[in-house]
């Protein structure tokens, strides 16, 4: 086993719900093995309150969770990122800065959980998916060999990662 960290950015919009998400589920299950961060293209400021209980109810530590820029990332001094992904579709159409060192990127969209309408209880549902669909992704990203892998295949994997159950990445194959 590599004794390797690897530096994880999760990018959406507004960073209030689902790249806060990531960021909180990859430094709770990566084991030591990941350094994961989030941000946004515009962020909101603050990260959604849903956001914060949904991670605190399965037990995920929220403490220094904070809505910040993209740009924080793609300065000097800042973590030379091994891998982004983008969690929402608006994200996924932006152009990005240029970050160093050439990471792997993929979109791995879901739907936004602080875009759901309606009774609490679905708001709270829709939060409770996006955590769903993303502990998923984390988990099968987290035990591919990266060590080991070469980068063609490694992309290949993250894209499939990407369109796993929840994608809002819609499929140019009519079934």
């Amino acid at each position: 086993m590599s004794d390797r960290v690897y530096d994880v950015l999760f990018l959406c919009t507004g960073n209030s719900a689902r790249s806060i998400l990531g960021e909180a589920i990859l430094n709770h299950v990566g084991q030591g093995r990941f350094h994961a961060y989030s941000a946004g293209s515009t962020p909101k400021g603050t990260v959604h309150p849903m956001t914060l209980e949904t991670l605190a109810k399965v037990g995920i530590p929220v403490d220094g969770l904070r809505s910040k820029a993209w740009d924080e990332f793609a300065v000097s001094g800042a973590p030379k990122m091994d891998f982004i992904f983008t969690v929402c579709d608006n994200a996924a159409g932006e152009t990005c800065p240029i970050w160093p060192g050439r990471p792997m990127m993929a979109h791995w969209g879901i739907a936004d959980p602080a875009a759901a309408f309606g009774p609490e209880f679905k708001q709270r549902a829709a939060f409770e998916d996006a955590l769903r669909f993303l502990r998923n992704r984390i988990g099968v990203f987290i035990n591919l060999p990266l060590a080991s892998i070469d980068r063609m295949a490694l992309n290949s994997k993250l894209e499939g990662i990407g369109a796993m159950d929840g994608s809002t990445t819609k499929s140019s194959n009519v079934a």
